[in-house]
């Protein structure tokens, strides 16, 4: 009897030392569902569980894809910056997958009951509705990642929450920072990192102008009637944010902890750059908008946003996000 307590105990113990253990690749085995609303779910790739309790995690980062939805390849890259970070050990990295498929330009497979998400329009990126449930938006799925993070019966320990995305990503954590409902209930600190992206929602009809990013009124709002329009301004919004008044989005937006991540030579109109004409208000290139942007924040409505610059970096998510002066940011020390 003795031997075999011994062999059960030993048992228990091996199983509590692997639950502790990251997953570290963007297999299936790292795949996870977050239940929704209804019967609807959606998959996360996560180093560890969201529902199994987790005392060392002290840190959480979230970072969502660019507009090729490629959530694997996104987890690998973050998981190259957990590692030159040295955070494996406290810190859960999650990967939320805004699977899409119209039958025509996204070809998503998607499981049963997986939600759908608009391939492009009011989509995923703006807190979009999803195509088979009408009553959820994306940043309804991001709202419960946060909620099961700052579960303290699973992470008693979490001290910061971190959510950055790339590219099309960066536009949805530019407007999810602005817009959720619930940063200010969530226990948890949340700090946003924008990374890139092609173009931010402005408060007001007013856009950079000449060398010197100088705020005037659009000059060209007669042949760009849509220039202000949701997801460049906040009028005709829909979706997630549709019914929060204007005021109360300029009041988040300055009062959340933001930095703006640029990539020096993120100058070019690659990469599904926006060309349409309320993008170019906001500026030629994508360096170029970040900039004024957080200038503009800044000024006008006395945020205390952060723009920094990443040298020698393009329009490269791993190049940005293992870069010396990126690894602080998304990994805070708690």
């Amino acid at each position: 009897m003795r031997i075999l307590f011994l062999l059960v105990t030993l048992l228990f113990a091996s199983a509590a030392v692997n639950a502790a253990e990251p997953c570290t690749k963007a297999t299936a085995d790292c795949t996870r569902w977050v239940r929704l609303e209804g019967s609807s779910r959606a998959l996360i790739y996560s180093t560890y569980p969201l529902a199994q309790k987790n005392e060392q995690i002290v840190r959480a980062l979230i970072v969502v894809h660019g507009q090729g939805r490629d959530a694997d390849n996104y987890f690998r890259t973050s998981l190259a910056a957990t590692f030159l970070a040295g955070a494996f050990n406290d810190a859960i990295v999650i990967s939320p997958r805004f699977a899409s498929n119209n039958g025509t330009g996204c070809r998503d497979v998607l499981a049963e009951n997986e939600v759908n998400w608009p391939c492009s329009g009011d989509s995923w990126r703006s807190g979009g509705t999803a195509t088979n449930n009408a009553k959820l938006t994306s940043y309804d799925f991001m709202d419960e990642i946060v909620r099961e993070l700052a579960n303290k019966n699973n992470f008693p320990n979490l001290k910061a929450i971190v959510i950055t995305g790339h590219s099309a990503g960066g536009q949805f954590v530019t407007r999810y920072e602005m817009g959720n409902k619930i940063h200010e209930t969530t226990l948890v600190p949340i700090t946003y990192v924008v990374s890139n992206p092609s173009s931010y929602s402005y408060l007001d009809p007013e856009r950079p102008s000449g060398a010197n990013n100088e705020l005037r009124a659009f000059g060209d709002a007669r042949n760009c009637t849509t220039y202000n329009n949701w997801p460049y301004g906040l009028k005709n919004r829909t979706g997630y944010t549709a019914n929060i008044p204007d005021d109360q989005l300029k009041k988040q937006l300055a009062a959340r902890p933001t930095t703006y991540l640029l990539g020096e030579l993120d100058i070019l109109p690659l990469a599904g750059f926006d060309s349409s004409c309320p993008a170019m208000a906001q500026g030629p290139t994508r360096l170029a908008r970040g900039q004024a942007f957080g200038a503009y924040v800044n000024a006008k409505y006395n945020a205390k946003h952060n723009v920094v610059v990443v040298p020698l970096c393009g329009h490269n998510a791993r190049c940005m996000y293992t870069s010396e002066v990126a690894l602080p940011i998304l990994f805070p020390k708690a």
